[in-house]
């Protein structure tokens, strides 16, 4: 039966591990949505005050909102909302959906489009990045396959949020009116617009029913081109029809000329694909590449849909390559079992727990909903190490019978029995340490939840395999050493472990005699351990290669489309022709010029950090714009957008001083070397033209004020006074001024308004113009103005000495108290991680220490057994310290793994000797007698579990920033402590033996 169970264990994990997703991370994401709302030709200020501010009245009624941040620029609004995690997305999109339908009335009137939401985070990069391209078909015919075919296809993929266009080219009609041909004919533009509105409208007709047939009225189609247009008649003048043509230049062109993007240095429309917040990336894109070749089969032959940059590809490798590490890993084991063992059915024994444990965890895995990542993999790979350990520890006893001349059937009970207890104690001590995982807050909770289930559940499996299947297989195949052939080179092996053995029996003898100075060793651990934490230095996730990096540029506020167009096609140029970068895909808009870079393989490139401090020293060079690099992260927290990874705050009411004091904080940070990319998105130095209109000579002349704004916009809004409607889609004609007439603000003067006597009126007659200094983008947080300022950090900076530089920086510049301040994104979870560490470690000792209390029925054992821990401590802290790596989230696990590990060594020594002095030894013979029987397998699982470690701790492969810190701190703790346990543990045992001697016999004093 033992047997059956084990064989189908391993079928379904099998089965379980065919079926589990892929991933870079656990699904950690909290459900986001964004909201976009467009009134174009409206200023930053506008959008703010009319279309932000009555939207987030209405959003902050949600239930479940948590964080509520804007971005109003130029035309467009962009609000994110993130929910608490447990709040239900779909539910979330709903309310937001009410809440878009009660603010509709408080928009307003010219929007000609309403709001629109996609459950997405913004500030999150695309999973994929598509290009379409075609020597032959203009950008326009290019756009309308991209909005018509493929983007529809791909986003009723499961799992897709949205397809971005990021420079939609979509025909449209404009007509660029001369505003003195319109005053020689006493036109304005407002009458233009009626007359093109009037003569392209697409009302329905209604139906002829006559007795026997049924007919439905049809009149001229619509216009659809521009040659079509010039000669509609829109007023008529002594008797004499007036065209448009005569007044105006009609074109075929596109809806927004003020963008443009590009593949590979190619002019293109690219696409960009991002995922929805709980859904798998690998999935997702398989599902999307699966799709692409029946969409290129719909279009002409010479239309190709490039593939400029996956995310799934990083992932792909960095399982790949976890996956050959857990191979090495299990090879390393198995030969350090070996070597102890030196029997191969000796080894096999102890060995098949791993393929039972860790393919059994594959199952239960599946069962539990969880995915193949990277960190459910380092789990895996870490309980390689640990798996064997109950295994080892059963198998040990029973070869020791063996070899005192037990039968194998016999030695197995016999040795089963003995270790029964130890090895629970071992498992459920070692599960126990996980417990507080589930009880920490916040993404960091979400994140480890998988690591401690992958962990917990690989140790009990090999718990039960360790106390049924070990004990059948030793009594089966194991032989007295007499009648087992080995190897030379394993004998000498296994001499020099003697002479090991018999050095360290020695140096128990003089640790014994000199108990205050092995105490006193022990305090000075404890003490060290709370120095070297204090002292190390903080981060919060190891920063991932996983070749693509995110570049915005920005020139000045004032500057307009074409030159930030120059500026792009350098950028281009100088960063895209770096010898590490082999592809890229850019776009440029008026506010400012961004690049996704695809990295060559890490084996034909520099290390991420030195290509981007090289790319930052060139892009220096570049004149008239400010460029930031950002390596793009698995891990990517918060919805609001930056040009840097870290993000800071800051709100008041106050936005002008608001302003002035986050760029004081800039600049502060900015000549700190310990930061790099510092910016804020206050954006208050932009040219406004502001028009003054004097109501009381605009009463004189009769004009309206509404009439003066709508005809601004109608000469200077892109307005669209018409629609075109096709099978394939509908189209705007949009009115404008000529270009000659947008240059700069002297063409306000050229615009008529008609007053309420029917005569046209110079707008130079009711107002004057003048330029000042306004805002591009006007941001909140909440309901009230935000200022955010985003960072980066210098090569080998530290995330917890930035955050200290820049309170210190606050407190230089004297920020005044009533100025909000707040870390977003990741650094706040940083900031709430930094208390959740000490919780953690803390919490995990407490559990423990209750655990073994009741177990042993002793307040005093489980001291014994966790007074071991600190140098475990030291040794992880120290050598973080000497390989120069940040005490991040990932090495604080490592030493929450390291608390379960090294206390199993006192655990053997202590359950050992505690027998022993039942049956009569004195503490002194117990002790010595338990360390004397129990260093090899101690010494066996130390070293197993350092090969565990060993092959993440090396760094190897794609994905390993992440988990080498964690693999340095258990292979550090693990050495120092294994050095340190053997002899403190023993004395302190002795030391409370002593001291319960002496209060016993206090006790029978008194009575």
């Amino acid at each position: 039966m033992t047997v059956l169970l084990s064989i189908s264990a391993v079928v379904a994990g099998a089965l379980g591990y065919h079926y589990l997703p892929v991933a870079a991370l656990p699904s950690y994401d909290t459900p986001t949505i964004n909201v976009n709302a467009s009134l174009p030709g409206a200023s930053p200020d506008t959008m703010a005050s009319s279309v932000a501010l009555p939207l987030e009245k209405q959003f902050s009624t949600i239930a479940g909102l948590v964080t509520m941040s804007s971005s109003n620029t130029l035309g467009n609004t962009s609000i994110t909302l993130e929910f608490a995690s447990g709040r239900n997305i779909d539910a979330a999109a709903g309310d937001v959906q009410a809440a878009l339908l009660r603010a509709q009335r408080a928009l307003p009137e010219e929007m000609t489009t309403i709001p629109s939401y996609r459950k997405v985070n913004p500030a999150d990069a695309p999973i994929l990045i598509l290009a379409l391209t075609s020597p032959s078909l203009s950008l326009p015919d290019l756009n309308d396959y991209a909005d018509n075919l493929v983007s529809p296809s791909l986003a009723t993929i499961d799992g897709v949020a949205q397809v971005s266009n990021w420079a939609n080219k979509k025909f449209a009609v404009r007509v660029q009116a001369d505003p003195d041909k319109l005053a020689a004919r006493e036109l304005t533009l407002d009458q233009l617009a009626a007359a093109i509105r009037a003569a392209n409208a697409n009302s329905p007709l209604g139906v002829l029913r006559g007795a026997n047939q049924t007919l439905t009225i049809e009149a001229n189609r619509q216009l659809r081109h521009a040659d079509e247009f010039k000669p509609l008649i829109i007023a008529t003048r002594n008797g004499l029809p007036v065209r448009l043509a005569d007044v105006a230049t009609v074109v075929d062109s596109i809806e927004s000329t003020t963008t443009a993007s590009w593949a590979d240095g190619e002019r293109s429309i690219v696409l960009a694909v991002q995922k929805q917040p709980d859904a798998n990336t690998v999935a997702t894109v398989d599902a999307i590449r699966a799709t692409l070749p029946r969409l290129q089969a719909q279009m002409p032959g010479s239309v190709q849909i490039k593939v400029i940059n996956d995310r799934s590809v990083s992932v792909r490798d960095a399982i790949h390559d976890v996956q050959l590490t857990m191979m090495g890993t299990i090879a390393l084991v198995v030969l350090v079992m070996f070597l102890f063992l030196r029997h191969a059915a000796a080894t096999l024994i102890p060995s098949v727990t791993l393929p039972i444990s860790l393919v059994g965890t594959l199952g239960l895995l599946f069962a539990l909903g969880y995915s193949l990542d990277n960190i459910s993999l380092l789990g895996l790979t870490l309980a390689v190490g640990l798996v064997v350990d109950d295994a080892i520890v059963v198998l040990e006893n029973i070869v020791r019978h063996v070899e005192a001349g037990m039968p194998p059937l016999q030695a197995a009970v016999t040795g089963a029995r003995e270790v029964s207890f130890t090895i629970i104690s071992i498992s459920l001590s070692l599960v126990a340490v996980f417990i507080p995982i589930f009880f920490m807050p916040g993404v960091i909770g979400l994140l480890f939840h998988e690591f401690a289930v992958v962990v917990m559940l690989a140790i009990l499996v090999s718990a039960v395999v360790s106390l049924t299947l070990i004990p059948l297989m030793g009594s089966r195949f194991l032989r007295p050493e007499a009648e087992q052939h080995q190897h030379a080179w394993l004998t000498h092996f296994e001499h020099g472990f003697e002479r090991v053995q018999r050095a360290y029996a020695r140096s128990l003898e003089t640790a014994l005699n000199h108990r205050l100075a092995v105490g006193a060793l022990a305090l000075l651990t404890i003490v060290g351990s709370v120095w070297l934490f204090a002292a190390s230095p903080k981060g919060f996730f190891p920063q991932e290669d996983i070749g693509q990096i995110q570049v915005t540029a920005e020139a000045s506020s004032d500057a307009s489309y074409e030159a930030l167009f120059r500026h792009a096609e350098r950028m281009m140029k100088v960063v895209g022709g770096d010898p590490a970068v082999e592809g890229f895909a850019a776009a440029v808009s008026e506010s400012n010029a961004r690049m996704f870079l695809r990295l060559k393989p890490r084996s034909e490139r520099d290390p991420m950090p030195v290509v981007i401090e090289r790319l930052r020293k060139e892009a220096k060079k570049l004149p008239g714009i400010d460029v930031y690099f950002t390596p793009t992260q698995n891990l990517r927290l918060g919805g609001r957008q930056s040009r840097s990874q870290f993000q800071y705050v800051l709100q008041s009411v106050n936005g002008g001083e608001l302003t002035a004091w986050a760029d004081k904080l800039k600049q502060a940070l900015a000549a700190d070397p310990l930061f790099r990319d510092v910016t804020t998105d206050s954006q208050l130095k932009g040219l406004n033209a502001r028009v003054d209109i004097d109501r009381e000579r605009a009463s004189l002349y009769g004009v309206a004020l509404a009439d003066v704004r709508t005809a601004l916009y109608s000469a200077f809004g892109d307005r669209q006074v018409s629609t075109i409607y096709t099978s394939s889609g509908s189209y705007e004609v949009i009115l404008e001024l000529a270009d000659a007439f947008r240059q700069d603000e002297r063409a306000l003067g050229r615009i008529q308004v008609r007053n309420a006597s029917g005569a046209l009126v110079p707008l130079a007659n009711v107002a004057s113009v003048q330029r000042v200094a306004g805002p591009t983008a006007v941001n909140h947080q909440g309901q009230l103005q935000a200022v955010t300022v985003s960072f980066n950090l210098a090569p080998g900076a530290a995330l917890g000495e930035a955050t200290k530089r820049l309170h210190e920086a606050e407190k230089t510049i004297g920020l005044p108290s009533g100025i909000l301040t707040a870390f977003a994104g990741d650094a706040a979870a940083f900031q709430q991680s930094q208390g959740a560490q000490v919780v953690l470690i803390i919490a995990a000792l407490l559990v423990i220490y209750v655990l073994l209390g009741v177990l042993y029925e002793s307040y005093i054992h489980p001291i014994t057994i966790l007074a071991g821990l600190p140098s475990a401590a030291v040794g992880a802290l120290l050598t973080l310290r000497l390989f120069g790596m940040e005490l991040t989230i990932i090495a604080s696990i490592g030493i929450v793994l390291l608390i379960g590990i090294v206390k199993k060594n006192a655990i053997m020594m202590i359950d050992f000797a505690v027998e022993a002095q039942r049956a009569g030894a004195t503490p002194q013979e117990a002790i010595r007698q338990a360390c004397a029987l129990r260093f090899r397998p101690i010494t066996m699982t130390t070293l197993a579990a350092l090969a565990g470690a060993l092959p993440l701790a090396l760094g190897l492969g794609a994905g390993a920033e992440l988990r080498q810190p964690l693999g340095v701190s258990v292979v550090g703790g693990l050495i120092f402590s294994q050095l340190i346990t053997l002899f403190i543990t023993p004395v302190i045992y002795l030391g409370f033996e002593s001291l319960r001697e002496r209060l016993a016999g206090r006790r029978l004093q008194v009575a």
